[in-house]
């Protein structure tokens, strides 16, 4: 007796202890989870961020580039020595003697020198700013897709949970249904209206189901572990839906692919950055236009400034041959600008395609949804009548258990049908979203 309370106990603490591991949780608070913390979406964010940043260092075509610096020298070196002199204005009229301009004696000069250089006229740069933003334009917009594709992945793995739970309530209705027909079975042996053999096939259904429902409740942890993956939640909790599956009803108002769909604008995006280099290397062969201008500061003492002078002007270089390497790599990005227009249209085409067959997946769920619903109904009503029979004696043990396999067989199919109805809507809309 101690032995079985102990037993009961273990039993009764085991399962306070799965209690704590389930969790209850709704949709809408994994949606908001998963848009938080989700690891596909922060490294979309970053890819975003890093195309922004090549964006920004295409300022440096319109905006100065700036610098400063403070420099020390010490020399004998009779030029060097001479323009220090003229710079730190401290030039005499004995420091023309050709002993002293040939022979100087040792001068330190510090100077101070700004720097400006401004771009004026850089064709081929403008044009890389541009595929720059039309670069980052797509990343924005892989990204925007890449949250709707997580979210399509959130209602997969959502459904699979209820999905799981459901084969879980049909498996353990069904091994209620299943321990009562061995409870009859087995009285029906006990007063010789059965053989040991009807009585055994009944208890191999009992293990059966067992079985069956040992798989479902793993299938319950997988599911969870999905969704805890997808969140980001490293606890690994047992998650149980708040709400149960039934189907969902919306209708599809077009079957048209949307142009304005967000990874085709991605492409689209992504094709104008390849037209826009291909542009700028074409432009490069057109002269640039820079100006440019220093103020120095010099003096024969750290950071002091006695002397000053400044200096400005304006580059007009061209580069009118570079070994050909022009012509190459405007023919290379010519290539790639048409490949990616190709691409665009490949993927049209297939996307299209893609759509087209999901509509027709929905379709097939919806009249399956319709065969499934009648085939458990009847499969019901026979296991209803079947049920009667055998207690009252009139019915065979084999076709008891063949019915009763049809029904859960058939409760589990059309829970199937519903998930996969749910899954084809959920994926037309997501290939149906702008």
């Amino acid at each position: 007796m101690r032995r079985i309370l102990l037993i009961l106990a273990f039993f009764i603490v085991l399962t306070g202890i799965r209690a704590q591991e389930t969790v209850l949780i709704t949709k809408d608070e994994v949606l908001t989870k998963v848009l938080e913390g989700n690891n596909a979406l922060k490294i979309s964010e970053q890819e975003v961020l890093a195309a922004k940043g090549d964006y920004m260092q295409s300022n440096a075509v319109l905006l100065p580039n700036i610098s400063i610096s403070h420099t020390g020298i010490a020399t004998t070196n009779p030029l060097m020595a001479f323009g220090s002199k003229l710079n730190q204005e401290i030039l005499t009229q004995a420091d023309f003697d050709p002993l002293s301009l040939n022979d100087p004696k040792q001068i330190e000069d510090f100077a101070t020198r700004i720097e400006v250089q401004q771009p004026l006229l850089n064709f081929d740069g403008l044009y890389q700013r541009k595929a720059a933003k039309a670069k980052w334009n797509a990343t924005q917009m892989q990204a925007e897709r890449k949250q709707d594709y997580i979210q399509l992945m959130v209602d997969k793995a959502y459904m699979q949970l209820q999905l799981s739970y459901k084969t879980v309530e049909v498996l353990e209705k069904a091994k209620e249904a299943a321990l009562e027909n061995k409870r009859l079975a087995d009285n029906s042996f006990k007063q010789g209206y059965l053989q040991k053999s009807d009585v055994l096939a009944v208890q191999v259904r009992v293990t059966e189901i067992d079985n069956q429902l040992q798989y479902a409740l793993s299938n319950i942890k997988n599911a969870s572990n999905q969704l805890s993956v997808l969140m980001n939640d490293q606890s690994y909790s047992i998650l149980k839906p708040a709400d149960s599956l039934t189907v969902l009803t919306q209708d599809v108002d077009f079957d048209v692919l949307p142009e304005n769909r967000k990874d085709i604008l991605a492409m689209s995006s992504a094709s104008e950055a390849y037209q826009q280099m291909y542009r700028s290397d074409k432009m490069s062969f057109l002269p640039r236009l820079n100006a440019f201008g220093t103020y120095e500061l010099h003096d024969d003492g750290v950071f002091q400034a006695d002397a000053e002078g400044y200096l400005f002007g304006a580059e007009l270089k061209w580069d009118i041959f570079a070994g050909s390497k022009r012509f190459g790599k405007a023919k290379k990005s010519r290539a790639e600008f048409e490949k990616s227009k190709l691409e665009l249209n490949q993927y049209k085409a297939e996307s299209q395609v893609e759509l087209n067959r999901a509509i027709r997946m929905l379709q097939d769920a919806k009249n399956n949804l319709e065969l499934t619903a009648l085939a458990l109904a009847q499969s019901g009503e026979s296991l209803r009548i079947r049920t009667n029979r055998f207690e009252q004696g009139l019915e065979k043990t084999t076709d008891l258990l063949m019915a009763e396999t049809q029904y859960a067989q058939k409760r589990l199919e059309y829970y199937a049908t519903i998930f996969q109805h749910n899954y084809a809507l959920a994926y037309v809309q997501f290939l149906t979203k702008e």
